[in-house]
């Protein structure tokens, strides 16, 4: 009884509060994502209410105790199967499974064949093997969250809660593995343990993605400044990007090379001595003779890109919607009649060579 009135509190109190941060932040960005982790939750929270109606009930009706718990211990894996796609950092290896818009049969039909049977046990009221499919489909989907979790946070650059989204997941496999065996341990306090755990998890998950949002997004062109700085070692030049805009920190240094440097000081000067000035690109056919390009093709400006945002945020840590468009649109803009030339948006009062 006070086990399930305990689990109904607080797991419910967890749903209401992952979805207000969805509702503030998620709902804006269309990420889906958020909900799915809250439904999952919840899932728990209604898994309560059934611990404490059976509280008071005869030991014979225990198989429909342990049905209604693996109907609703499925509905949470489900759940939070669901939520996977939306996460923004996923493994390679998974990438390519999780992404496909086949996802949901892929996850559903192993869902309808545990439900079912363990459907049919609890209508036939016999006691029998209705634990173990819930249990089947909880470490298939353990393991894939464990491993999502494990690549969120350290792409983030949190290695220690990227630890401790392991460890909470080791417990909680460790939990279906004894109710699989049968084992007399006390699954009760298990199931507390592991349940406040991933529950903590889930919020740091959720903090963590909106930490990225507050710190990684990119700055409009008049409030974001540069400076290019060569310092030589030794022998060698290092040529330093330093820029100043982003929420979080005074300023970030961007090491790029001899080439990126160049081709990026060169818009900065055309800006600073012309204004509104255009750099243009090489056409790819019939370029005039004898006469001198900018620019020799787009990829020039895309590498540069690439080598920014490396340099900000790390190898691998950004996005293509997130970082990577939002950062063109703040520091290039190509001419609106298509002749391939482009220019740089950032005022010249916040460039300094």
């Amino acid at each position: 009884m006070f086990y399930g009135w305990w689990q109904f509190g607080t797991c419910l109190f967890a749903f209401v509060a992952l979805l207000s941060i969805w509702w503030h932040i998620g709902k804006k960005q269309n990420d889906f994502g958020q909900v799915w982790l809250a439904l999952s939750v919840l899932c728990w929270s209604f898994s309560g209410l059934v611990e404490v109606y059976f509280a008071e009930f005869p030991p014979e009706k225990t198989p429909l105790l342990d049905g209604f718990r693996s109907v609703f211990s499925l509905f949470n894996s489900l759940f939070i199967l669901l939520a996977l796609p939306w996460f923004r950092y996923l493994p390679q290896s998974l990438e390519s499974i999780i992404k496909l818009k086949y996802w949901s049969i892929i996850i559903g039909l192993p869902f309808l064949f545990s439900l079912l049977p363990t459907l049919n046990k609890i209508i036939m009221g016999k006691e029998g093997f209705v634990n173990e499919l819930d249990v089947y489909y909880s470490v298939l989907t353990l393991v894939f969250l464990g491993l999502v979790l494990w690549h969120s946070f350290s792409k983030r650059r949190l290695i220690a809660m990227a630890i401790l989204s392991l460890i909470c997941i080791g417990i909680t496999l460790l939990a279906q593995v004894y109710k699989l065996t049968g084992s007399a341990i006390n699954l009760t306090l298990f199931s507390a343990i592991f349940k406040t755990s991933l529950i903590m998890i889930f919020f740091a998950l959720a903090l963590s993605w909106v930490k990225e949002l507050s710190e990684n997004t990119i700055p409009p062109p008049e409030n974001l400044m540069i400076a290019f700085l060569t310092k030589r070692k030794e022998d060698k030049v290092e040529r330093l990007l330093q820029l100043k805009g982003f929420s979080g920190e005074n300023e970030r240094f961007v090491q790029l090379t001899a080439t990126q440097f160049e081709l990026l000081r060169s818009f900065a000067q055309r800006k600073k001595e012309f204004g509104d000035d255009w750099l243009e690109v090489k056409p790819k056919n019939n370029p005039a003779k004898n006469k001198h390009y900018d620019i020799a093709d787009y990829n020039e400006i895309k590498r540069l890109l690439v080598a920014l945002l490396d340099g900000l945020f790390g190898k691998g840590n950004w996005s293509k919607d997130i970082h990577l468009n939002p950062l063109k649109e703040t520091l290039f803009e190509l001419s609106s009649k298509r002749e391939r030339k482009i220019r740089l948006r950032i005022p010249a009062a916040n460039i300094q060579i």
